[in-house]
């Protein structure tokens, strides 16, 4: 396939996309970050640098590449397959080049086509980013035979630290605490099952090329053995085209806490302190923050020296992060590094005011390390909460998918930075990660950011996908987050039954129904004054006062609510709460108000419906209010309810993807528990298993099938 170069031409405000004779006028939509926090090793226009990069990614890890490479005066280009083709990505760079097919496989990760736009626009080094081939040595092998920088370490620090079995014998080496386990390449399941036997239950089955929690499993007997290494085979040769496996011993109620590093090419390296990652699902990060809380100087001290004496031992040079697992005592052991940027970077840029993917580019360059370990410093503290399209409800949150119809960041808050690669009109697809965007907040100590990450969770618009912000904004009020007392169980501990929403208390339940209440007021009287042009004329009187049922959470509470010198007032329980008629806007997907005009409060009508149904995202979860009058209550005893389906003998898609086996035909016997078929979506692999047992009845799939949320992938008589 060939590519074609989008050079942007300014017309009226507007750009347009030049393919050959093809033009195609594209929205162009721009929104200016403040980040003023790089304050260590400012850049340098006086520095040289490249003229030209290329960066192979795609979303936000390519905005905020593109980002530090404006300030620094380089020229960036973007790639893009057909399903990024009006990507955010895209408009920034300053060029374009259209790479393939929407699968990974067909576009970024493609080394060719990679090479090939490179040669196109003549870029002189390549960004990688994170994920695809940030960590392929192949890659940067073949950028070197053709004179292309690389914007990473070296190909033997690649290989040595992209294998975990290498790794681990090197970071040993260097005299870094490493973790008992088997200490070569695990055969097949039944290898599986004698080595754990060996190392002793619990223990961790990974991929040894694998990264970012996929191709990893926990196992804690031989059942688990066997599943692990099935699954964690078949996810690492999806994600990573390697299929090795190793087994180590699993360290139960770890934190996960890992160290920036920073090496040139002159044999200088550094660490920029650590970051805490232990809050997990799936062994991927959900909730990250700088410092930990838990470290103390000693041990920081301890940690980040062992890994800057492991880069020294391999020469390491650029960005990079080695990873810990901190037992409950504060002792310490080598997990793997990361050779590449890491999601997580920016709240290591807030606390120590230094822009690692500048860095990045002036080691790439060849330039010396400004930087010295006691210019590093931890000012404030700061908070990453991951946003994706995911659905917290199911498993702490499988994938979602669509288009954004609306969609505001709350950018306006101080203290706040979105890195995201997306924007109104955007859509979250099956083929890549369902993050949306990496909300990081950073105050002067840990509650001013956490305090920060709830206002801005509270007042972050999303709409078109499902979304984690219900799980992200629970965990940040949750007694043992607050308290510190975290680790990689945390979700299972504190969530035993799965995340079911916030449970509200009394008083906040009150406020909710107080502003539901509101908003059916202002929607009564709007309607009663006919203020949107004609209607047919049904009520004679204007009321200024109601008399409600609302019903929340099945629970059925009366309301009384009057209007009088611009304000709402609403008797609700014991209480009297008085609301500004003037804040209620049913236009606005934010409110902004204030409860008996001294206490704060942020909500967002979603929608309303003929049934008196409003749902209201109220402490980041949405619940649903119908709200009628008393007289509709009485006639609603009269309505047959709807009788619930038995869904036990159905496998219904929890999400959408892609079906990778199906294990079983119409008129098989199974049982409960018996696995029926794997979906995969964002890479993930997921055993979907029989809810009942019986025979098999009807199999609506087969394999490479494309399924959507809530299809129904098998039934069982």
């Amino acid at each position: 396939m060939s590519l074609y170069v989008l050079k942007r031409v300014f017309r009226e405000n507007r750009f347009y996309n030049l393919s050959y004779k093809k033009i195609t006028p594209i929205c162009m939509c721009t929104r200016v970050q403040k980040r003023g926090i790089y304050t260590v090793d400012p850049i340098d226009n006086n520095e040289s640098t490249f003229s030209k990069i290329l960066i192979a990614n795609r979303g936000e890890i390519a905005c905020r590449i593109i980002d530090t490479s404006k300030k620094m005066g380089i020229q960036t280009v973007a790639v893009y397959s057909i399903a990024d083709v009006q990507s955010k990505h895209v408009s920034k760079a300053d060029e374009a080049i259209f790479i393939g097919p929407a699968a990974a496989s067909e576009s970024y990760l493609n080394m060719d086509k990679i090479l090939e736009a490179v040669k196109l626009t003549g870029a002189e080094a390549v960004h990688p980013g994170y994920g695809f081939l940030s960590e392929n040595a192949q890659f940067v092998r073949l950028l070197e035979e053709n004179g292309v920088s690389f914007v990473g370490p070296s190909v033997e620090s690649i290989t040595g630290m992209g294998d975990k079995l290498e790794s681990k014998r090197l970071a040993a080496n260097a005299g870094v605490h490493t973790i008992p386990g088997y200490d070569g390449i695990i055969k097949d399941a039944d290898h599986c099952v004698q080595i754990s036997r060996e190392i002793g239950y619990p223990v961790m089955i990974k991929a040894s090329a694998g990264g970012g929690g996929k191709g990893m499993r926990i196992a804690r007997d031989d059942q688990d053995a066997r599943a692990g290494f099935k699954l964690s085979t078949q996810e690492a040769m999806s994600s990573f085209g390697d299929s090795r496996m190793l087994v180590e011993k699993f360290i139960d109620n770890p934190r996960h806490i890992e160290i920036q590093v920073l090496g040139d090419k002159h044999g200088n390296a550094i660490y920029l302190n650590e970051r805490e990652c232990s809050i997990q699902r799936r062994n991927q990060k959900v909730i990250e923050e700088a410092p930990s809380v838990f470290l103390d100087d000693e041990t920081r001290k301890a940690m980040g020296e062992q890994a800057v004496r492991l880069c020294k031992e391999m020469g390491y040079y650029s960005a990079g992060t080695v990873e810990f697992l901190v037992d409950e005592n504060r002792n310490f052991y080598f997990l793997e590094m990361n050779t590449r940027l890491q999601v997580e970077h920016p709240i290591t840029e807030c606390i120590t005011g230094i822009d690692i993917v500048q860095q990045m580019l002036k080691i790439a360059k060849g330039h010396k390390l400004k930087i010295k370990q006691d210019d590093v410093k931890i000012k404030g503290w700061a908070i990453e909460n991951r946003v994706y399209a995911e659905d917290p409800y199911k498993n702490f949150g499988l994938p979602s998918v669509g288009r954004l119809f609306k969609y505001k960041e709350p950018t306006h808050l101080a203290g706040v930075r979105c890195d995201s690669g997306i924007e109104e009109g955007s859509e979250i697809s099956i083929y890549y990660d369902p993050m949306i965007c990496k909300l990081v907040c950073y105050g002067k100590n840990r509650n001013e950011a956490i305090s920060r990450s709830i206002a801005a969770l509270d007042q972050y618009i999303i709409r078109g996908v499902t979304h984690n912000i219900p799980l992200l904004r629970d965990i940040l009020t949750e007694r043992r987050f607050l308290e510190g007392d975290i680790s990689t169980n945390y979700l299972n501990e504190v969530y035993k039954e799965g995340f079911k929403g916030r449970q509200l208390k009394t008083v906040d339940k009150y406020k909710l129904i107080a502003i539901g209440v509101c908003f059916y007021a202002t929607w009564d009287s709007r309607n009663r004054q006919f203020l949107n042009g004609p209607r047919i004329k049904i009520h004679e009187k204007v009321l200024d006062s109601w008399e409600l049922i609302v019903r929340v959470e099945d629970e059925d509470i009366e309301v009384n609510v009057s209007q009088n010198n611009g304000f709402f007032n609403v008797q609700v329980g014991q209480e009297n709460l008085e609301i500004s008629k003037a804040d209620i806007n049913l236009a606005n997907s934010l409110i902004l108000t204030k409860i008996n005009q001294n206490e704060p409060i942020a909500m967002q009508l979603v929608s309303r419906n003929a049934h008196g149904e409003y749902q209201i995202i109220y402490q980041g979860t949405k619940y649903v209010l119908q709200i009628l009058t008393k007289d509709s209550v009485d006639l609603l005893r009269f309505m047959k309810l709807k009788p619930k389906l038995d869904v036990s003998k159905q496998v219904i898609a929890p999400m959408p993807g892609v079906i990778k086996s199906v294990s079983c035909k119409v008129g098989d016997k199974v049982t409960e528990g018996q696995e029926l078929c794997v979906v995969e979506a964002m890479k993930m692999q997921n055993s979907m298993t029989a809810g009942a047992t019986g025979t098999i009845k009807v199999v609506n799939i087969e394999k490479d099938q494309t399924v959507g949320e809530n299809d129904v992938l098998i039934e069982i008589e």
